[in-house]
């Protein structure tokens, strides 16, 4: 899983899975954008964790709801990387966890545009590059609850499963043209998006896991790691869920 002369930019890469990401790949090789939407200095410790093991990187802010943005932060890693090999849709919205019968449109509209808009607008900024070179990796991270859905995730389950469909189509239509699309889907996993869940309710999930635990950003970070590389070459469309066997298909 050698990822040395690659270049990968990596959406939400500030925190949690995304800064997770960032630092695996560079430690196989890559050289990684870190992209941020506000939190330029958790950005920026990214960077300089990757650059503190001899690693290249950069900070670039963009909202991956917005297109302009997004074309704006790809290029600009371009300028300072090189072309990207390798693309990690990792940014997600923000959701309320709320019974369907209590949900309205507009929270529910925003989960499941913003999800989708995210993943669509960087595509479009960089998979034509991929597809021109014959070469590229695109990974998005969803969720299990797209497969899975539980109570009050109403939203979230629509928006990854959305995006889902979205990763497949790449798969089938950059397949031609050298470039490979697959999908990671977490399970519970420890980072701030699941800090407000109890510690008892948290070891009780643990319980139900084949592997006996919750899942770590660092998990997550191999299997795109894998998927990034050409270890996974023959891979696309794949849905990997990477949930310690809480999910099996």
């Amino acid at each position: 899983m050698r990822l040395e002369n690659s270049v990968a930019l990596v959406t939400g890469a500030s925190r949690g899975i995304g800064a997770s990401v960032g630092r695996m790949l560079a430690g196989y090789g890559a050289a990684v954008g870190v992209n941020y939407f506000s939190n330029r200095d958790a950005a920026e410790a990214v960077v300089a964790d990757i650059a503190a093991t001899g690693g290249r990187a950069i900070a670039v802010q963009g909202d991956s709801r917005d297109p302009d943005a997004m074309t704006a932060a790809a290029r600009e890693v371009e300028s300072a990387l090189g072309p990207i090999d390798i693309l990690v849709i990792n940014a997600a919205m923000a959701f309320p966890t709320r019974p369907f019968l209590d949900i309205g449109w507009a929270d529910f509209e925003a989960k499941v545009t913003g999800e989708v808009a995210s993943a669509f607008h960087v595509c479009k900024a960089v998979a034509p590059g991929m597809a021109a070179r014959r070469h590229g990796s695109i990974i998005a991270i969803s969720s299990t609850l797209s497969r899975q859905p539980a109570p009050g995730y109403s939203a979230h389950t629509t928006a990854k499963s959305g995006l889902d469909g979205f990763v497949k189509s790449l798969a089938l239509e950059l397949g031609p043209h050298g470039v490979r699309a697959n999908i990671v889907a977490p399970g519970i996993t420890d980072t701030d998006a699941t800090a407000h869940i109890p510690g008892d309710v948290k070891a009780a999930m643990a319980e139900h896991i084949p592997l006996r635990r919750r899942g770590t950003p660092d998990d997550i970070a191999r299997v795109v790691a894998f998927l990034a590389s050409d270890a996974s070459g023959y891979l696309t469309g794949a849905y990997l869920p990477a949930n310690g066997g809480n999910l099996m298909l």
